[in-house]
């Protein structure tokens, strides 16, 4: 299948948030987090004020996402807007649990509902 060969299994998560939102880019916190199933950058989902995950595919024409929520392992490729079938990624498979959803603690506006997509 052509989503399989967008899907590296063994690409590490660049880290536990959002690597643009960690660097500045936006107002610098999400609501969930995608993690690229090609190179494993994470970055915030569609719902999130800068939709970090999705500008990653289309840059990068890295059309596989990933969920990196804690208990969800759905792939979503973003050329279709539809789910894919993948295979195990290298670990870890979600944020840390302790960590916050929206997020990070510390950095979410006391009116983040209004802010969503």
């Amino acid at each position: 299948m052509a989503e399989q060969a967008s899907i590296d299994p063994s690409a590490v998560p660049s880290g536990s948030g959002c690597q643009a939102c960690g660097a500045g880019d936006g107002p610098g916190w999400w609501f969930h987090l995608r993690r690229c199933a090609r190179c494993g950058v994470v970055g915030c989902c569609d719902s999130s004020p800068s939709q970090h995950a999705s500008a990653h595919a289309r840059t990068t024409g890295h059309p596989v996402m990933r969920s990196f929520e804690p208990g969800e392992d759905w792939f979503w490729d973003v050329t279709t807007s539809s789910y894919v079938d993948g295979p195990e990624l290298a670990p870890p498979s979600a944020r840390p649990r302790s960590q916050p959803a929206p997020g990070p603690a510390g950095r979410v506006p006391p009116d983040w509902r209004q802010q969503l997509h």
